[in-house]
């Protein structure tokens, strides 16, 4: 039994088959499978059931899948930490998330962060889910995924930062556009632009649609919040998304409006990690320097706001 058996069972374990591990590592099936076998051969038991569409792990595969995800992740952050040593290097913090988090989330803080740590290497890898987050952060030596917070997740610690509140944007020739909020009533009417398909963003409004008796018609949907906002800016619908701090404001835009919408629960969303213990000193340190940007720019939103409503 060698680690690297124990990585290509636990990659297969998470693909659910060992072509797509094989194309992953650039290796024939046999080659995979061999991995496989080798591991079974040590234990004594089967591992993987197979069926039509791929394979699944016994109950003695998942035990074994779970062991070796802990384990992989603790070897491979001390791997990284001996190797930065040796190397004489400064580090790296390495996140994955969405394609607009930085944008929305870290661009001040990102920019903070290099002026304290200018010798650290910053490295951003874009999943288009939550789940993708979680896959990544699991497979890879990532260290930091920025993630709706949700249902617990094995072996992945989630820690919201902060609650987005939902918007309805408009354009400002719309009947809604002057409304100080809309309700569930106003929202049944609207062209309905859904957000991306499979996201946390999507099944959180969803779900509250249905909880809040909303029926809304939809012949558009996007990949993405930003073109949510812009696809309704250009008249093609409406677009209930989430409000990141300071973005989604009325005065950016002339021909749009944001209008909250208080009846739908806020969205939170966050760091997940594998384990915020065994974080890197920098990586803790620009997680922390995120949630403190944030933080200041939710305070910053409400004192505007207050300031416009007085």
């Amino acid at each position: 039994m060698t680690l690297d058996d124990l990585r290509v069972f636990a990659a297969v374990c998470r693909a659910g088959s060992l072509s797509a591990v094989a194309r992953d590592l650039m290796c024939t099936q046999s080659a995979v499978s061999q991995h496989v076998k080798r591991l079974e051969r040590e234990t004594g038991v089967s591992l993987l059931e197979r069926h039509p569409r791929g394979v699944v792990p016994t109950p003695a595969g998942r035990m074994l899948q779970a062991a070796a995800a802990d384990g992989i992740a603790g070897l491979d952050l001390a791997l990284r930490r001996i190797d930065e040593l040796v190397r004489g290097e400064a580090g790296s913090v390495r996140v994955t998330t969405g394609g607009t988090t930085v944008r929305h989330f870290m661009s001040e803080a990102v920019v903070a962060f290099r002026n304290r740590y200018p010798d650290v290497n910053l490295e951003f890898q874009t999943a288009n889910s939550s789940r993708g987050c979680f896959d990544a952060l699991s497979a890879h030596d990532l260290d930091l995924a920025w993630i709706t917070v949700g249902s617990p997740v094995r072996g992945i610690e989630q820690r919201p930062v902060v609650d987005l509140p939902w918007v309805l944007a408009v354009r400002a020739d719309d009947p809604l556009a002057d409304r100080h909020c809309v309700g569930p009533a106003e929202l049944t009417d609207i062209r309905h632009i859904r957000l991306p398909e499979n996201s946390a963003s999507r099944a959180h409004l969803d779900a509250a649609f249905a909880d809040l008796g909303i029926r809304v018609s939809s012949d558009t949907s996007v990949a993405d919040w930003d073109t949510a906002v812009l696809l309704a800016e250009l008249g093609l619908g409406h677009a209930v998304v989430p409000a990141p701090p300071g973005r989604y404001v009325s005065g950016d835009a002339a021909t749009l409006r944001f209008v909250p919408v208080p009846a739908l629960p806020p969205l939170s969303v966050g760091w997940a990690v594998r384990r915020w213990n065994a974080l890197t000193p920098v990586a803790r340190a620009f997680a922390d320097t995120v949630s403190r940007h944030c933080a200041k720019a939710v305070i910053a939103t409400r004192a505007r706001d207050a300031s416009q409503a007085s």
